[in-house]
């Protein structure tokens, strides 16, 4: 994923197949260092469990926080935060143009309903997801 770019790209063997344009937390630049900052996070993480039962039309959990997010907000002396997510529009929202050309969510990787349910069955749990600035 190309925070930079606003793009996530599902790969197979180091080939994009297909890539989705995202809407980011309402603080995109730099990393996440702290609960509340508003940011998504930068790294090496896991897309862990599929979430049906979201406050989002579907979602999956990113393992954020790793070591590296946690040793720096123990040297910073704050909470790392965590329930980041991949996931589609809130329940209940009615879609609109700007729903994935601007950054809206909390620190999430927001994307729309509709690919968000092709992303939940076809990304398995485990799956690694790399966040890049």
């Amino acid at each position: 994923m190309l925070k930079s770019e606003r793009k996530l790209m599902l790969m197979k063997n180091d080939k994009p197949l297909k890539t989705y344009r995202i809407a980011l937390g309402t603080d995109p630049l730099g990393p996440k260092t702290r609960q509340g900052d508003h940011k998504t996070p930068e790294g090496s993480y896991l897309l862990d469990r599929h979430n049906q039962r979201s406050q989002f039309h579907r979602s999956i959990h990113i393992s954020y926080p790793n070591a590296d997010d946690r040793t720096r907000a123990r040297r910073l002396g704050v909470s790392p935060g965590d329930d980041i997510f991949l996931h589609g529009l809130p329940n209940g929202y009615e879609p609109s143009h700007n729903q994935t050309f601007e950054d809206w969510t909390d620190g999430c990787i927001a994307v729309t309903d509709p690919e968000i349910d092709e992303i939940f069955r076809v990304v398995p749990d485990g799956t690694p997801i790399e966040i890049r600035p």
